[in-house]
């Protein structure tokens, strides 16, 4: 019986424990997830019950006219195609770039690769300044062109990192070795056994680059004129400041409608702008857990 009772006494605890850990996790989930759904409930609401405090759960005075002024600006469809091109197009050289170094980085056999490496470490502390690199990208002829964005800015020290780590901890040497007796050269064995056998980190510098792509404004802020060229978020920010000086300069109850109106604006501009990341996460969700776990518990 005391055997028994103390079993009891136990399972009881851990139940207790379990509850506790689940009211936890499912307030934080509510402190994440709330601010999210209330960006997209308020663009679907009207201004007035926005700035009065109105909305909460659901929209209050459903309208889309945030969406509608949004997209009848031609520009936003221009800075849409780019954002894509951009996103593509970088990601796809990011990783021809950061996985190549990464792999080579990985092999012992490779001279002097711990000097390689010290270097590009030494880039993620100390960088020669946003002078410098804007005259290096204008005397290499990138400067207000479309490959600005996605060719000077492609190598990542980090994703360089992580990507060696996963080729060193999951590839192991035997397998190079057995390659090698069947007559596998360096380019073959990198092309048919290493990739294929690195769909999860591939996958986690695919996101990190595709995001980082997606999101960055301030390069082209700096190192483009051509507005035919700029990213979604230039032109986004570019409507954002010019709605609100539009409010500023309005006086009373016009100014006030004015800066209402901005505001539905910019929540709409939140859900454009995240929505096609949000909705590419899911599918490649599995690859970048295992692909941060593999490189980076194990390194």
């Amino acid at each position: 019986m005391p055997k028994n009772n103390s079993r009891i006494r136990t399972k009881g605890s851990d139940l207790i424990f379990s509850v506790i850990l689940y009211v936890i996790c499912i307030l934080f989930l509510i402190l994440i997830l709330y601010p999210l759904w209330f960006i997209v409930i308020a663009s679907f609401s009207d201004p007035s019950a926005v700035a009065g405090g109105h909305v909460w759960l659901w929209p209050v005075g459903f309208t889309l006219d945030g969406y509608d002024e949004l997209f009848r600006q031609k520009e936003v469809w221009i800075g849409y195609k780019n954002t894509i091109l951009y996103t593509l197009l970088g990601t796809f050289f990011g990783l021809a770039v950061n996985i190549s170094a990464a792999y080579s980085l990985s092999r012992k056999d490779l001279w002097g690769r711990k000097a390689l490496m010290s270097l590009y470490v030494f880039t993620m502390f100390f960088s020669g300044g946003l002078i410098p690199i804007f005259l290096t990208v204008q005397k290499a002829g990138f400067y207000n062109t479309f490959w600005v964005l996605i060719i000077p800015f492609s190598v990542s020290a980090y994703n360089i990192i992580v990507a060696r780590t996963f080729f060193e901890t999951s590839l192991p040497p035997d397998l190079f070795d057995a390659a090698q007796i069947d007559g596998c050269g360096n380019l073959r064995y990198f092309f048919t056994i290493a990739l294929p056998l690195s769909k999860a980190v591939i996958s986690v510098i695919a996101l990190w680059t595709a995001v980082g792509q997606w999101n960055s404004y301030f390069n082209a802020l700096i190192y483009i004129r051509d507005e035919n060229l700029y990213p979604l978020q230039l032109i986004m920010r570019n409507i954002l400041i010019t709605n609100q000086n539009f409010a500023a300069l309005g006086t009373g109850e016009a100014a006030m409608i004015a800066m209402r109106r901005a505001n539905l604006v910019r929540y709409s501009m939140i859900i454009v702008t995240t929505v096609p990341i949000m909705c590419v996460y899911p599918f490649i969700q599995k690859h970048f857990d295992q692909g941060v776990m593999i490189g980076a518990v194990k390194g």
